[in-house]
């Protein structure tokens, strides 16, 4: 099958002209205007998009190109969108490239170099491609892109397989920074619409006026400044998944137009008089007690109800036993390949502040205190003082720390020295059994010279078998 691409210009013959340059090697869609561009890119789900600003009906400014860039972006953000601009409009095709657009062309267009372009997006999608599916098929401790081999997240996983083959709304509830809208995406992924729009949207990002018509849409002369029609997020993720993050901060009566497409699924745009169909899957997410806003009158009951067919809940990161080293050298083996400073690893001592450390800000906080300390550190060791954190007896006294369950608790340890003890007994006895049994790879895990492991080992009673 030929490489799909579409190409979206108000000029007819510009478009047709393009397309006849590239119609041997492509297979070809074309559009006008903003609302046939998104017609057109759910119908065709084009790996290339080629895009001129300056599109009606203000075809003179870049308002509406900016907007199907972005729009095109929330239906798939993997897309290579193209500009394609005059010699004056170069420094809004920079702003474009800002915003999410990949390279730009200047008109009139060099058809070499064009075919060129289309030739280098394709190969890069295609790697990012590869790169998502080995993400996947190559890590037994990660599905769809979710790194966990705790107990508590393999039941997760299990309820993802459940309610990916259903459309019913599902809650997912959690800490901030557990990791909600990966859980969202996951579903939205492994489910028959993977190929449909996964739109997101965070309730508490958008002002309490502006919420209603983002969702909805609005029409032409609606209120002061819709100059045109405008499709919501709703019809945007149509045959696709809705994200809606935060929803215990959706105002009331946003609230009742919500409940009312969960029932009929039908929507009216701000300003209009006809009710539209749209089929999209919503799936809802908070850190905020939906109970006790209930009987605060903050959340509608009935809204939940519908919201809840499924409750999907995260656990805390500190609950996840030995997710947190295997997530921490995970970010430090991304980070430190971003910085270009590969090989590094953890001192010891940091391990075990990592597993210590309660972590209230969960996996975000995790990442970013990793991301710091690849930035921070002097050499190849991430040493505490890189971290920000203290060592295990420091800031956290108690503490799932690993997948088997082990709780330390310096009080009922008998003090620091044991509870380290315990500690650096199941480091050593999880760096064993990943590495099956092998010394030296295990010490290599950890970071010690394959003596210092011996040593570990006799210390802390370790049968070499």
């Amino acid at each position: 099958m030929k490489p799909k691409i579409l190409i979206i210009d108000d000029d007819e013959e510009i478009r047709t002209q393009m397309k006849w340059a590239v119609a041997a090697e492509y297979d070809v869609a074309m559009a006008g205007d903003r609302q046939d561009a998104t017609k057109r890119f759910r119908e065709h789900r084009p790996q290339v998009v080629l895009l001129d600003l300056g599109l009606p009906p203000n075809p003179n400014d870049t308002t509406e190109g900016m907007a199907t860039l972005s729009g095109l972006l929330t239906l798939d953000r993997s897309a290579k969108i193209i500009i394609i601009s005059g010699q004056s409009d170069r420094e809004n095709a920079v702003r474009a490239i800002g915003a999410g657009a990949y390279d730009f062309l200047c008109k009139p267009v060099d058809v070499e170099q064009l075919k060129l372009l289309l030739q280098r997006c394709l190969f890069v999608s295609g790697l990012e491609r590869e790169y998502r599916k080995l993400q996947v098929t190559d890590r037994p401790d990660m599905f769809e892109g979710i790194l966990g081999s705790s107990a508590p997240m393999q039941e997760v996983f299990k309820t993802i397989v459940k309610v990916a083959k259903s459309s019913a709304p599902v809650l997912i509830l959690g800490e901030s920074g557990t990791g909600k809208e990966m859980v969202a995406n996951a579903i939205h992924r492994s489910g028959g619409n993977a190929k449909k729009p996964f739109v997101a949207i965070n309730c508490n990002a958008i002002p309490e006026n502006l919420i209603e018509s983002e969702l909805f849409g609005y029409e032409k002369g609606a209120f002061t400044g819709a100059n045109s029609q405008r499709v919501g997020l709703i019809e945007t993720a149509a045959g696709g998944t809705l994200f809606l993050d935060e929803i215990g901060d959706l105002p009331a009566p946003v609230q009742v137009k919500l409940l009312r497409y969960l029932q009929e699924k039908r929507i009216k745009r701000v300003g209009g008089r006809t009710e539209i169909e749209v089929d999209a899957r919503i799936l809802a997410a908070t850190h905020v007690d939906l109970s006790k806003a209930i009987q605060e009158g903050r959340f509608r009951e009935d809204l939940y109800f519908r919201l809840a067919v499924v409750v999907c809940k995260l656990p805390a990161l500190r609950d996840r036993g030995g997710d947190v080293l295997l997530l921490a050298r995970d970010f430090l083996r991304h980070f430190a390949a971003q910085d270009g400073r590969e090989g590094m690893s953890f001192d010891p001592r940091a391990e075990l502040a990592i597993a210590g450390h309660p972590w209230p800000g969960n996996v975000r906080e995790l990442q970013n205190r990793i991301q710091r300390a690849v930035i921070m550190a002097d050499g190849k060791r991430i040493q505490c003082e890189d971290l920000e954190i203290g060592e295990a007896s420091g800031e956290s006294q108690a503490g799932t720390l690993f997948s088997n369950g082990t709780t330390v608790d310096v009080s009922q340890a008998g003090g620091l020295k044991e509870a380290r003890e315990t500690l650096e007994r199941e480091l050593v006895s999880q760096a064993l059994e990943r590495n099956d049994r092998n010394i030296s790879a295990a010490a290599k895990e950890l970071g010690v010279s394959r003596p210092t492991f011996y040593e570990l080992m006799n210390k802390l009673g370790i049968s070499k078998d």
